[in-house]
């Protein structure tokens, strides 16, 4: 008689699987290598009529893997689940020099070990093996469904029509049966039938009693047939009889067999799909140990593993959003595992100043993973901006020049279509230039505007090129506790620093961080009016800003990632940042200094710290409280009167008394003194 020859596997793996994989190898598995359980189903084959042709399609089920592969919960509606091993290997030689015959084996022997505890469930056990290339989004991976080879093979004379064997009654009671049971789509069921007609139906594990007494011609075992061929059985019909064989070998010298194929007909509708046929095999002595088993999936007939090539088919927003987030990621493997990208990224950032630093502040804020990104600026791009603020092109300059903050946000985007950047052209009112008459509603406007940019975000970079235009953020950032960092640039040196948090009823002002203006005895007044040429444009080293824009982004990040958060404390001055002072202060980054002083002339850079003064114009409790209480019309007088800040924190009076105990000292001027 023919040897039964059984149609494999075959595999089929939703792309969904993949973006699951991805997410579970950057977040999950990192360097790990260890086996999983992993998770799918197959049903039952269809045949299907081509609507142009009008003949018959087959289409055999698969074992299909989606996106809840790796979930424990995994459910299947129409068909069975199945359970198999996962293993991802983390470089492309490891995958290609894997003990791939051992692997096998050892799954085989799980199948084997579950036989002898008389279970079915690992009868259609698979094994998995991947190697997944995040960076270009290929998939290498391997599907082995391994089945036991019987020695001397299971034969056949025919595989006949179940219909014409059984009969139609059988067969219509089998399918009311299964779908009256919790499980309606078992893999495998015992079918018991009677000479008076009566149909029933039972696990294979019952197989004893179930068919004690029985006479063979009565006895049928069945499986859920993912073939669809007319003469070769499905795959899982070669371990079910291995099963039958190792625990039954007296009963099982012939076995009746139903391939059933009629998951999803409807009843008195279309033809019966299902198969029979009598497979048998000579007993021999039961050899000790497990069969030899075969099952690796072939393409197209070679034993040799499949690519998933995902990046052409992928949105390529998606990819770069995608690549943003594993070089990110990556971090969290082998040096941070503690680091909470996700602060970073949802940390809304508003950039005033779109020039020099504010170019470089914003690229560095996207290689962080930020997604919110707002610049402001009143200037346009001119011939002499785009060598050096990386976020603007000569077209750029044309015609005027376009507005800086729009124009940086549109390069954002072309950048990292992902990015929500948006600019917004914006003057900020500035302590010593007044607001003449007309233009005050104007003014009020644009003072609202920049309140609500505040409410909207989490983070402030102070990023202007003068000194007084950075007062009304500042005392907007401390008022309504937002982060602000500040940085300034000299020719050859620069100023990065962090403003502190206000200062609580339990929190003395000596223990405060100050801010930009904390050390200064006198209001910030006009800068800008009679400058010559080179005060009017950014004269520095073009080094520093890509510099002191990183320090600032890197300064944010590590105050994000500290436990305190904005109330993060600053390392002691004038102490080793390597020592247990400096280690006290430190979060998942390290220190979060309060100043970062650096000089490009010796290549050095230190760390500093200022504490609050309780008569700074920018950042004292008297300021902050006359801005809540008043509003704009302290922020109008703040504008036009250059003394009002001054005499509203105390200044004018501590300078008063510097004056007058200068002129009580009793100075010995030269030639005074008697001669020795």
């Amino acid at each position: 008689m023919p040897t039964v020859e059984f149609a494999p596997f075959t595999s089929q793996v939703d792309p969904t699987f993949w973006h699951a994989l991805t997410d579970l190898k950057i977040d999950v598995l990192k360097l790990s290598d260890e086996s999983l359980p992993v998770y799918a189903s197959y049903s039952a084959g269809k045949v299907i009529k081509d609507r142009e042709t009008g003949g018959e399609v087959e289409l055999p089920g698969r074992i299909v893997l989606a996106k809840d592969g790796f979930s424990d919960d995994f459910r299947v509606q129409n068909g069975v689940r199945v359970t198999g091993t996962f293993k991802n290997f983390n470089t492309i030689e490891d995958f290609k020099n894997a003990d791939k015959k051992g692997m096998f084996n050892d799954e085989a022997s799980k199948i084997w070990d579950a036989i002898q505890t008389r279970s079915t469930k690992l009868l259609n056990h698979y094994l998995l093996i991947t190697f997944a290339d995040l960076k270009k989004y290929k998939f290498h991976y391997w599907f082995a469904f391994p089945g036991f080879v019987m020695r001397p093979p299971w034969t056949t004379e025919e595989v006949i029509d179940a219909a014409g064997a059984l009969g139609e009654g059988v067969l219509s009671s089998i399918q009311t049966q299964l779908k009256s049971q919790p499980d309606p789509n078992p893999a495998f069921f015992l079918v018991r039938t009677t000479p008076s007609g009566e149909t029933s139906i039972a696990p294979v594990e019952e197989y004893e009693t179930f068919f004690k007494g029985v006479p063979s011609e009565h006895q049928t075992i069945s499986f859920l047939d993912p073939s669809t061929s007319p003469t070769h059985p499905g795959w899982p019909l070669r371990n079910l009889l291995t099963y039958l064989r190792a625990l039954y070998p007296s009963s099982t010298a012939s076995v009746r067999v139903l391939a059933w194929r009629d998951l999803e007909k409807v009843e008195g509708q279309g033809e019966w799909r299902s198969k029979f046929l009598v497979v048998s095999a000579p007993i021999e002595e039961t050899k000790e140990g497990r069969p030899e088993a075969v099952g690796w999936e072939r393409t197209a007939g070679r034993l040799v593993p499949k690519v998933a090539d995902l990046g052409p088919m992928m949105d390529p927003k998606r990819l770069a959003s995608q690549a943003v987030d594993l070089n990110l990621k990556l971090m969290r493997w082998r040096i941070l595992p503690d680091l909470q990208l996700e602060k970073m990224q949802n940390t809304r950032c508003l950039l005033l100043g779109a020039g020099t630093l504010g170019c470089y502040v914003a690229r560095s804020l996207m290689a962080w993973g930020v997604r919110k990104i707002t610049l402001v600026d009143s200037g346009r791009v001119s011939f002499s901006n785009p060598v050096r603020q990386p976020l603007f092109e000569f077209e750029d300059c044309l015609g005027g020049g376009k507005p800086k903050a729009e124009s940086a946000a549109e390069a954002l985007k072309r950048v990292y279509p992902d990015i929500d950047a948006t600019g917004h052209t914006l003057s900020i009112p500035m302590p010593g230039h007044p607001i003449p008459a007309g233009s005050v509603a104007q003014t009020k406007k644009d003072v609202e505007k920049l309140e609500a940019l505040f409410d909207e975000h989490d983070a402030v970079f102070l990023l202007m090129d003068s000194r007084e235009s950075r007062w009304l953020p500042s005392v907007l950032g401390k008022a309504k506790g937002k982060i602000v960092l500040n940085a300034a640039l000299g020719f050859d040196s620069y100023l990065v620093m962090r403003h502190g948090p206000r200062g609580g009823e339990d929190k003395k002002e000596e223990e405060r961080l100050g801010c930009y203006y904390c050390n200064d005895i006198v209001a910030p007044t006009d800068s800008l009016t009679d400058r010559t040429l080179d005060q009017m444009c950014t004269v520095t080293r073009p080094g520093l800003a890509p510099l002191a824009s990183a320090t600032a982004v890197e300064i944010l990040a590590s105050l994000v990632q500290h436990p305190d958060g904005i109330n993060a404390a600053a390392p002691p001055p004038n102490v080793d940042l390597n020592s247990d002072a400096a280690e006290k202060t430190a979060g998942v980054l390290g220190v979060v200094p309060h100043q970062v002083r650096g000089f490009l002339a010796q290549f050095r850079s230190i760390n500093l710290v200022g504490r609050a003064y309780d008569k700074c114009t920018g950042c004292s409790e008297t300021v902050l409280k006359a801005y809540e209480t008043q509003g704009f019309d302290m922020l109008l007088k703040a504008f036009n009167d250059q003394k009002y800040l001054e005499q509203l924190t105390g200044l004018d009076k501590l300078f008063d008394e510097s004056e007058a105990a200068m002129e009580s000292v009793d100075w010995v001027e030269e030639g005074d003194e008697d001669d020795f």
